[in-house]
């Protein structure tokens, strides 16, 4: 109980401490010897990301034969009772909320730390 109790203290003096300790200029030095911020180089990044995956977009359409796996398999979704389509639905929502649910738990507790 003794080591919360200093925790906590601990936290209190830094919340109440000095935003900014003078350093004599210190920090404004170091940051003028910085080298200088290089050109970014996300567009070019960006346009390589977008070309190679519509490339093996592409390769993967032709490859499949043209996309037809899909064409089949919305053929069979289509011969399914109603019944299992709902059970289908239902578990596909499910199995997304769940997903969105951790998802936004882990980014409050990503925050809050």
């Amino acid at each position: 109980m003794d080591e919360q109790h200093q925790e906590d203290w601990l936290d209190r003096q830094l919340r109440e401490a000095v935003s900014y300790i003078d350093d004599e200029g210190f920090t404004a030095q170091v940051l003028k010897r910085l080298p200088a911020r290089r050109p970014g180089r996300r567009p070019l990044r960006a346009v390589i990301l977008l070309g190679v995956t519509v490339l093996a977009s592409a390769i993967a359409y032709f490859i499949s034969g043209g996309g037809r796996f899909v064409s089949l398999n919305i053929e069979r979704l289509a011969m399914l009772p109603v019944l299992w389509l709902f059970a289908i639905a239902l578990g596909s929502g499910l199995l997304v909320t769940t997903l969105g649910l951790f998802a936004a738990i882990s980014k409050t507790s990503d925050l809050q730390s």
